[in-house]
């Protein structure tokens, strides 16, 4: 980085917009396999968060990949640069004032602490949609397992590639094969409300 460059601080800060906004910002940042129901879910709090008033917006893993992130593949060092420019456009959009929901896969541990280090306590809600590999296979809505398990795609996580599971997410939502995914979506938002994370 340039020394040149001087980070400038604004009349109106963070505090003053989640004021204006009356919510806490917060980035909630769903983690699990691909498959594992993360997208739906996220697509459905939001929903949820807001037809209940609340300022949000929604960064999904395919849709960031098609800009912002579109110059990526998918071996180990693209996935962590991945996540360090989606952890920086989360920081800014907390920095606004919004609830930040992400729906990543970001397999690395420290990749998820990077973003939680750019925040301030209680700013991260770390939540590990938790379900079964082969749950996820059996799913397997774009067949990127197939393409996997028949070396098409090469570097997958869960198959060819890690996934570390968090160790102590804020919120652990345990797969339930009765649950429909709008059940699990509202069960999320209760969690989130129960722990006063809204």
């Amino acid at each position: 980085m340039s020394e040149n460059i001087v980070w400038h601080k604004h009349t109106v800060d963070k505090t003053a917009r989640a004021k204006a906004l009356s919510q806490k910002p917060s980035v909630i940042w769903l983690t699990g396999l691909s498959g594992s129901g993360k997208s739906t879910i996220a697509n459905l709090l939001e929903k949820k968060l807001f037809d209940e008033q609340f300022k949000t917006y929604l960064l999904d893993g395919d849709n960031v990949r098609h800009g912002l992130c579109g110059d990526l593949g998918f071996d180990d060092k693209s996935r962590v640069e991945n996540i360090r420019r989606i952890s920086e456009v989360a920081k800014l959009f907390v920095d606004s004032g919004t609830i930040v929901i992400t729906a990543f896969i970001s397999p690395f541990e420290a990749d998820r602490s990077f973003c939680r280090s750019l925040l301030q306590e209680g700013e991260f809600i770390e939540v590990f949609v938790d379900t079964p590999l082969e749950v996820c296979e059996q799913r397997d809505p774009k067949g990127l397992y197939k393409k996997a398990r028949q070396g098409d795609i090469k570097n997958f996580t869960g198959i060819d590639s890690a996934y570390e599971a968090p160790s102590q997410p804020e919120i652990h939502l345990v797969y339930d094969d009765n649950e429909t995914a709008e059940q699990s979506a509202e069960r999320l938002f209760e969690l989130l409300k129960n722990k006063g994370y809204l």
